[in-house]
């Protein structure tokens, strides 16, 4: 019996079939190793679900340039900010990152704290 599998290696899409062989324990089973490694195959071949969207900043919405850890919040709620504050400290890859405000206002809403791990593009504060 023969099967065909899509695989990607190094974004380079390859279709393959695989045929089964008779293993020790008689026709039509496969050694463990072969199993497993089929199974693997096809579980790699089966599409990847969409990446969920993330939500769209709003005004007044200070985002994270980067990924990376939260090492800290460097205002508060009620604080006043002008552009250029450092507002967050990021942490990636064992570098620091500050990040400062692209506007000025007060600070309304804060959606992290130290130790939270963030995407690019992630809110971080709100100014108002």
């Amino acid at each position: 019996m023969q099967r065909k599998f899509r695989i990607s290696v190094d974004g380079q899409a390859y279709d393959v079939v695989v045929e089964e062989i008779v293993g020790e324990g008689g026709a039509g089973a496969w050694p463990a190793s072969v199993a497993s490694v089929s199974a693997a195959v096809a579980a790699a071949a089966a599409p990847a679900a969409p990446a969920a969207p993330r939500p769209v900043a709003g005004a007044g919405d200070e985002v994270a340039p980067l990924a990376g850890s939260v090492q800290s919040v460097d205002v508060t709620l009620g604080q006043a900010v002008k552009a250029g504050d450092k507002i967050v400290t990021i942490e990636a890859m064992k570098m620091k990152t500050e990040v400062h405000a692209h506007g000025e206002g007060k600070v309304v809403a804060i959606a992290v704290k130290a130790g939270d791990s963030v995407d690019t593009g992630a809110v971080l504060l709100t100014l108002a």
